[in-house]
């Protein structure tokens, strides 16, 4: 049954696997993300914690993204377990970094089922994912606008505050230069 049910999908094993893994890569940005607004949130800083609520949705929608693409094309998408979400950071700072280097494992993770995609000759994939591609522009983007308010503010004295208050202004307008 298996052998028939495969001959129904034009996904690869290993492409299929790639994307599975992805999925609980989006799940876990999700719930990270979800954790980093309740520390902001616990901390005073209502508008990161808004930002990170909204990143949380966001990464959730790429992860049913992602899995409604794999069901759609007859393979077998699997929800994720999620565990080991950092709860706890030591300051406000560290949020931020952790959000940064978030988004960049996530670009790289794309990456690398982009190159699989084109060993396997999956293009239908490749297509798929250009758009993940030109979203992680976007969210690296904001994530290296965010911490940089540290550098140019400064967390002294209402240094938080202002970096809080610009938070809610961080945008992307799409305008890569081709």
């Amino acid at each position: 049954m298996k052998d028939l049910l495969r001959l129904r999908t034009s996904l690869s094993e290993e492409i299929e696997t790639a994307l599975n893994e992805q999925i609980k890569r989006e799940a876990h940005s999700s719930a990270i993300y979800l954790a980093m607004g309740s520390w902001c949130d616990r901390h005073g800083f209502d508008n990161s914690a808004t930002f990170f609520y909204k990143q949380s949705d966001e990464e959730r929608s790429h992860m049913l993204r992602i899995f409604k693409y794999v069901t759609d094309l007859g393979g077998h998408a699997l929800s994720p377990e999620v565990t080991n979400i950092q709860q706890e950071y030591d300051s406000f700072r560290a949020v931020f970094e952790q959000a940064l280097e978030q988004e960049i494992a996530i670009t790289q993770s794309i990456n690398r089922i982009v190159g699989k995609c084109h060993q396997v000759q999956d293009y239908t994939t490749v297509t798929f994912l250009q758009w993940f591609l030109k979203e992680q522009i976007e969210e690296e983007y904001i994530a290296r606008r965010a911490l940089e308010l540290f550098e140019v503010i400064g967390e002294e004295g209402v240094g938080q505050y202002m970096i809080d208050k610009q938070i809610a202004k961080l945008s992307y307008d799409g305008d890569v230069a081709e």
